[in-house]
């Protein structure tokens, strides 16, 4: 990819609205089987901040007795916002996979009640994207905290048409 190529996404990247974003981020959740299959909303976007929403199903328990979701659920919720925050803080969208995902439970998250997720963005390197989530069920309360540290593979190893599709824009060019 040239340097014009580039700039010309950055520069798109940097004129798409909170809306935009929010379409394009639940485009993305909604092709990962898992997600799109626990019905995770993306309610707001505002670069590089994501929050999202994971509504209750019976099948996130992981304690029937007591009603509680199980912890790789949580993982799984922090580390799609803290990815989805990835996308929206770059200048343009890359594939950066997850290198580290660290998870501090404070207390489990309950049965019956969404669990709201929130993710930014706290700096950007050429080779890494570092970024801090927050899961809860009562905005007071926080259930977990997740730091995610993500590798950036570049313009180079992000498939052509990537952001183009993430946004669903026909013109590839």
């Amino acid at each position: 990819m040239g340097a014009s190529d580039e700039s010309r996404q950055a520069a798109a990247a940097t004129q798409r609205s909170p809306e935009r974003w929010r379409a394009g981020l639940s485009r993305f959740v909604n092709v990962i089987p898992h997600t799109r299959e626990l019905g995770l909303e993306v309610l707001e976007v505002a670069p590089p901040r994501v929050l999202m929403r994971l509504p209750w199903r019976d099948e996130l328990l992981g304690d029937t007795e007591r009603g509680l979701v199980h912890g790789g659920v949580l993982t799984m919720l922090l580390d799609t916002v803290c990815g989805s925050a990835v996308l929206c803080g770059l200048p343009s969208p890359e594939v950066c996979p997850t290198l580290d995902l660290r998870v501090d439970h404070y207390r489990p998250a309950l049965a019956g009640q969404p669990i709201m997720a929130e993710a930014r963005v706290l700096r950007v390197t050429g080779a890494m994207v570092f970024t801090e989530g927050t899961l809860w069920q009562d905005p007071q309360r926080p259930i977990a905290r997740g730091i995610g540290n993500f590798v950036r593979l570049g313009p180079r190893n992000t498939p052509p048409g990537f952001a183009e599709a993430l946004f669903g824009e026909d013109d590839h060019a």
